[in-house]
């Protein structure tokens, strides 16, 4: 059985004797020829010998509904959208190639219609499609010239304030953006890539130097610290036979300390712990020292107290000179009681004795004051003046109430009052 398609046309003049069977698109030839309407003419696609004519159409009418199946395909694909208008375009192309002439019997001519129409909007859409990936090819070139030139400003630098580790993993995320872009953004021109490349390459090269100078010195400025602080550690620690008397010195390796700069966290942290055990030592003598001395204040802390309670009374007592000789008693025997530790609760004894002797002193300074000759040689003076100055103003309340003047009354009773007060106020 063979099915060669042929090109001769057989005119429908042929006899109808010599037709076997005939569809709307299809006839089959006495000799197993099959050909196809194409128009007014008919076209043989081949030869089916040996089978039925109604087998031999219907081999050829099943090449045809493959055909149309292709085509209903392509034009789903390009309905469903996502596949490339230009890839559809070339499948067009070839399937048209299969279209015309094909060995197959059916609607050809409708095949190439729908195959003209399809090419056509394929066209637009390609068209479309080069224009979006020039116009993502320039967005891809914006973005990727954008990360160049981040990348350049970060190499621009003052290498002496880069805060490396932030600068590095911004350049890292930089790169993965580059690589993100590049494997999934669109084609760059090959030249443009290669150009914004180098540029990125260089920017990178750049901070990788600086940043390996950076840290080759500052190893060696923590290793110039760790030897250092080193030294420092041996001299805390010797200090530890002196023990309370060694902090004086600890306190000065200490500035030094401060002063050496940085080891390296790690480093640092494990010679500060040495460091600080050191002075913990001396620290620690002192704390015992000042226990002790704590718990032997107990006793004198209560025999202060007591005199507290006993100096109590001093404020009461009206005889100036026993309350001085009492406080001077009490005073006596409080320094023979000695100092007291913790210094805060010696202080606050102190501020409780102090109050009484205020007191004392302030009531001897009014004292004084009362007999003291200047003074009360001015007091009398003044109620001298005062007692004169009451002797005339009485006269002159007199010789008012006599005229019987009411306001120079009252002006006169209005002095006269006042002078009589300055005169109680002096004691008079």
């Amino acid at each position: 059985m063979t099915a060669d398609a042929e090109s001769t046309p057989v005119s429908p003049t042929e006899t109808e004797a010599a037709v076997a069977a005939e569809t709307g698109w299809g006839r089959v030839e006495s000799d197993g020829t099959v050909s196809v309407r194409e128009g007014e003419a008919w076209r043989v696609v081949g030869e089916y010998p040996d089978g039925t004519p109604e087998e031999a159409l219907a081999y050829f009418e099943r090449k045809y509904n493959d055909l149309a199946s292709e085509v209903s395909l392509l034009e789903a694909r390009h309905r469903r959208g996502g596949a490339s208008a230009a890839d559809l375009r070339s499948a067009a192309k070839s399937l048209r190639g299969k279209v015309d002439g094909a060995a197959a019997v059916g609607d050809l001519a409708a095949l190439e219609a729908r195959l003209d129409a399809l090419s056509g909007a394929l066209a637009e859409a390609s068209e479309a499609e080069s224009a979006a990936a020039r116009a993502a090819v320039e967005e891809a070139i914006v973005d990727r010239t954008a990360l160049v030139e981040r990348a350049e400003a970060l190499a621009a630098q003052d290498p002496q304030s880069i805060q490396w580790k932030q600068t590095t993993a911004e350049l890292n995320s930089l790169f993965e953006r580059w690589q993100s872009q590049q494997q999934a953004g669109a084609r760059l021109p090959k030249s443009v890539a290669q150009q914004l490349w180098k540029r990125f390459r260089d920017a990178r090269a750049t901070l990788d130097k600086e940043r390996r100078a950076f840290y080759a010195e500052l190893d060696e400025t923590h290793k110039s610290a760790r030897d250092q602080k080193t030294r420092l550690i041996e001299k805390a620690e010797a200090l530890a036979p002196k023990g309370e008397e060694g902090i004086g010195t600890y306190r000065e390796l200490l500035d030094q300390w401060k002063s050496a700069g940085r080891a390296g966290k790690k480093a640092d942290d494990a010679l500060w712990a040495r460091f600080k055990a050191a002075g913990d030592a001396l620290y620690g003598a002192r704390s015992a020292r000042e226990s002790a001395e704590a718990e032997a204040s107990q006793e004198k802390i209560v025999a202060k107290r007591a005199l507290l309670d006993e100096a109590k009374a001093i404020t009461d007592e009206p005889d100036l000179g026993r309350a001085r000789a009492l406080l001077t008693g009490i005073q006596r025997r409080w320094d023979e009681i000695g100092r007291i530790f913790p210094r805060d609760r010696e202080r606050a004894l102190d501020d409780e004795l102090r109050r009484i002797e205020q007191n004392v002193r302030t009531r001897e300074d009014a004292d004084w004051k009362r007999n003291d000759p200047e003074t009360k040689a001015r007091a009398n003076d003044m109620t001298r003046q005062l007692t004169d100055a009451i002797a005339k103003l009485e006269e002159d309340l007199a010789a008012a109430e006599a005229s019987g003047d009411a306001r120079a009354i009252a002006e006169a009773r209005e002095s006269l009052e006042a002078r009589r007060a300055w005169l109680r106020a002096l004691g008079g």
